[in-house]
């Protein structure tokens, strides 16, 4: 089809093209004025992804992935949220709500949810272009409930966010408190182990004791050995043949006295026997002397040589006590060391305890205080306001559309119908429908005129 040809047609079945043009346009306009009129309200969420968590002071690296604005959008969609903005506008409980989701569903199900997705078919959630600004769009027919509706969802996307970002810690804090509670238990029972210990044994200071028997050990061995080196002494002097070997009796004064007067006497006693005879008062007034003398130094040796015995005795029986106390003292100073180390191990038991309670305990603080946060990395950039101008319908945006499809109908239709009833027109539609060559025309009477 040439362009005159469809001018042509255009000129024969205008009137056709003409109505359904304004046939369109008017019940555009019509259903535009009569349709109700809509308010969208905007609330502008603004999600800090560069600060750190107040609590533990690190950067979560979960907001910095590039589908962590898809997921918030995502949120803000969800049933629980929808839910929680409907309990936050408290529209469950309105008598109006209620008598509306009876009529619609007939009283089953839960008005929540009737009313969540009723709330969801009017939300229109949009992030905007390489910023973290998602703007939260609700339309509805009252303006000042659209802009509730708007700012109710923002407060709840921050309050499920929230909740989201505390269900972690709030398990943890009660994983860690049930923790604590085994370690203090466990370090009481250690405790109290020790406690019980020191009583059974009488131990106040395990260190303080063991120095002093340890230094009392060491003073019996001491004195044992010394005995024992005395009592070989003694031994040794016993067993001597000749007495007048011993040292005590070689530096006795009264022997040594003794000695001198027995030489004195027997030069005297020789000198007396020579000069005067044996048998002359005098000889054997100096042999009587002299026999008193030595039986006097016989009586003295004996004396150092009993009393060499009864050192020996002495020493005998004192080396045998202190063997007695020395092996007593090691079985108490065996058992301090046995008593020691199972003090030490009851203390580690306590150093571990304390330890595996400071650490739990720690970490259960922290995580009680993350469960009790109220700090988000999300806030209200702009809250919705009550729109003055409603978003539908488009009045003129409508028109402006009735009339390019009024156009393109009116047309369509105007072919359609020269597709039906086809008609001659000119002289290309007349070879065309012949299949002939046109030899010549004959101009319109008005043309020639």
């Amino acid at each position: 089809m040439t362009l005159q040809q469809f001018l042509l047609i255009l000129r024969a079945r205008y009137l056709v093209a003409l109505i359904t043009f304004l046939l369109i346009v008017s019940l555009t306009v019509v259903i535009s004025v009569m349709l109700p009129k809509q308010y969208t309200a905007s609330a502008a969420v603004v999600i800090d992804v560069k600060s750190p968590d107040p609590v533990s002071g690190m950067m979560l690296q979960g907001m910095m992935a590039p589908g962590y604005m898809a997921t918030q959008i995502d949120i803000i969609n969800s049933d629980r949220v929808a839910k929680a903005a409907v309990k936050l506008l408290k529209l469950d409980s309105n008598p109006t709500v209620q008598a509306q989701w009876r009529e619609a569903t007939l009283g089953k199900g839960n008005v929540t949810d009737w009313l969540a997705n009723v709330l969801q078919r009017q939300l229109d959630v949009r992030p905007s272009r390489e910023s973290n600004v998602i703007n939260i769009n609700y339309t509805g027919n009252d303006p000042d409930f659209a802009a509730a509706v708007a700012n109710g969802f923002a407060q709840a996307y921050m309050d499920v966010n929230l909740d989201l970002r505390l269900a972690p810690a709030r398990q943890f804090a009660a994983f860690f408190e049930e923790q604590t509670k085994a370690a203090r238990d466990k370090l009481e029972k250690s405790q109290s182990a020790l406690s019980s210990y020191q009583q059974a044994n009488g131990i106040t200071s395990a260190d303080e004791r063991m120095d002093f028997e340890t230094a009392k050990l060491n003073e019996t061995s001491s004195q044992l050995t010394g005995v024992q080196g005395q009592t070989t002494d003694s031994q040794s002097k016993r067993n001597t043949a000749h007495a007048d070997t011993l040292s005590e009796v070689i530096q006795n004064p009264l022997i040594n006295s003794l000695k001198a007067d027995i030489g004195r006497l027997q030069a005297r006693l020789t000198e007396s026997s020579v000069n005067l005879g044996v048998n002359h008062p005098q000889t054997q007034r100096t042999e009587a002397e002299l026999a008193t003398l030595r039986a006097q130094l016989d009586s003295e040796t004996r004396k150092i040589t009993s009393s060499i015995e009864t050192t020996y005795s002495v020493g005998k029986q004192r080396e045998q006590q202190l063997q007695g106390a020395l092996a007593g003292q090691k079985a108490r100073v065996l058992l301090l060391n046995k008593q020691r180390d199972e003090l030490n191990v009851l203390r580690r038991d306590i150093e571990s305890a304390q330890r595996a309670f400071e650490i739990v305990s720690q970490r259960a603080s922290q995580t009680n205080i993350e469960s009790q946060t109220t700090q988000t990395n999300i806030a209200v950039l702009n809250p919705a306001a009550p729109p003055s101008v409603p978003s539908k319908p488009r009045v003129f945006l409508n028109i402006l559309v009735s009339i390019f499809m009024g156009a393109l109908l009116g047309l369509g239709l105007a072919l359609l119908l020269e597709l039906i009833n086809r008609r001659v027109r000119s002289t290309v539609d007349l070879a065309e429908a012949l299949d002939m060559p046109v030899l010549g025309s004959i101009a319109h009477i008005g043309a020639r005129a």
